[in-house]
């Protein structure tokens, strides 16, 4: 499809909106398919200066009511063969008025809720002031230009503002593959030159196990976002396609902030450094910044302040200025930074085991429990102790569920990795993790019940 065709369509379904009462500011919702469908039409109901809040596509029934309760939406616009259907929704979610007021006067362009992975999940509102300061920054970085071809590969539901919006600004090709197998996918991107890769650490496992020797000549940057790039996964890619994987942080309230475009080849599994408009700063529990390099176990709470960061929470509506005074943006996320100045994360702050006075993460312990034989995937959880404090415990994906691996020999293989007071004190045999609607592996504890 040329821009020329994009814009036609895009144009219409706005004035086919405005024509059906949507207003400058509405909340509106999408449910649309992946694919050039949910793009026209997102695009549309930006036109028309309505609050874009994507839906994914497998809400329906009760958990769509759910959702249009949460984001407080006035309308739903649904994909359908012929175009899309408007719906104008029920005023019981309505804000009250003199939050309307100050919603409105953000003049809101991109309603998106967090994926709730720790705690309930948060929406996110974006003016169309701010989307556009956050694609300046960010493509000051990326240089995403109209050569570019880019392979796209998440789902449009959850990733949409720092990724197609910036394609189609900057006038690059998307390209969007209708297989989610990986051989097609490779013949597809190889026969329509892509150039770039903006895909999770689980496509990119995908496409660098591929065996059709399918060869990327145009491939000039690959971007591995959306979850933690195990170091494997991104030699494995290097090996089989020749470009270093670039871990990139993509936060919905900053956009993004920090890649690895610099050490991705001999530390492929760090975050890397801020993009140049952003300001990073590694806060320790009394709200000082942590200024030691080199010592994991001096990790900080990741800060963030730059362009383009949120306008504001819509439930409880909650103002940028009280969310980022006096500290920018705090991510939740514990990282520390290397002899070098490259940022690692430690792990998430909802992930933080205290064992003891001894704090470790989650993440640190999950990392190595995954490498052990016979493990598909494992979750490991803070249990509460009567003596101790808390300890952890570990859940597991067995690779052969009729066979699992032993309890001992688990432990046997943390211990030689790890601290004994890091190794998990369980381990529970599940057939899957929990995850949120956007595939992240769902967090939690056992926090709420005492044990001995």
């Amino acid at each position: 499809m040329s821009y020329r065709e994009l814009a036609e369509r895009s144009d219409a379904h706005a004035q086919r909106l405005r024509g059906a009462g949507v207003a400058r500011g509405d909340r509106c919702g999408l449910l649309a398919a992946q694919g050039a469908g949910f793009i026209e039409l997102a695009l549309g109901i930006l036109a028309a200066e309505a609050c874009l809040a994507p839906i994914p596509d497998d809400h329906r029934g009760a958990i769509l009511d759910d959702f249009a309760a949460r984001a407080k939406l006035e309308h739903l616009v649904t994909q359908r063969e012929a175009g899309f259907s408007h719906a104008r929704l029920p005023a019981s979610a309505a804000l009250a008025p003199e939050i309307e007021r100050a919603y409105r006067a953000l003049d809101p362009a991109y309603l998106r809720f967090t994926s709730g992975t720790t705690s309930r999940r948060k929406g996110v509102l974006l003016s169309h002031a701010t989307i556009a300061a956050r694609l300046a920054a960010a493509n000051r970085a990326l240089e995403i230009c109209p050569a570019d071809r880019v392979l796209w590969l998440l789902p449009l539901a959850h990733h949409f503002v720092v990724s197609i919006l910036l394609y189609l600004r900057s006038g690059a090709t998307v390209l969007l593959p209708k297989s989610s197998l990986a051989q097609p996918i490779l013949a597809f991107t190889a026969r329509e030159r892509g150039s770039v890769i903006y895909a999770s650490p689980a496509h990119c496992r995908r496409l660098a196990a591929d065996d059709s020797g399918t060869a990327l000549p145009a491939l000039r940057l690959a971007i591995s976002t959306a979850d933690g790039l195990p170091r494997e996964v991104a030699l494995q890619f290097r090996e089989r396609f020749g470009t270093p994987l670039v871990q990139a942080l993509g936060i919905i309230e900053v956009g993004l902030a920090v890649w690895n475009r610099g050490a991705a080849a001999t530390k492929p599994e760090a975050l890397g450094r801020p993009l140049p408009d952003y300001e990073v700063w590694l806060r320790d529990d009394d709200g000082k910044p942590v200024l030691k390099r080199g010592d994991p176990a001096r990790a900080g709470e990741l800060c963030i302040r730059g362009p383009g960061l949120l306008d504001a929470y819509l439930d409880p509506f909650t103002p940028a200025s009280e969310i980022l005074q006096p500290d920018g943006f705090r991510t939740g996320d514990y990282a520390y930074r290397d002899a070098e100045g490259e940022l690692h994360l430690a792990g998430r702050r909802a992930n933080r085991i205290s064992m003891s006075g001894m704090k470790f993460f989650s993440e640190e312990v999950e990392a190595v429990l995954g490498s052990a034989p016979g493990v598909r995937e494992c979750r490991v959880l803070a249990k509460p102790h009567a003596q101790l404090g808390e300890v952890p415990i570990a859940e597991i994906v067995p690779l052969e569920p009729s066979a699992p691996p032993e309890p001992a020999a688990l432990a046997r293989h943390c211990r030689a990795q790890l601290p004994g007071y890091k190794v998990p004190r369980e381990f529970r045999v599940v057939a899957a993790l929990e995850r949120t609607s956007s595939g992240k592996l769902r967090r939690g504890s056992q926090r709420g019940t005492r044990a001995t």
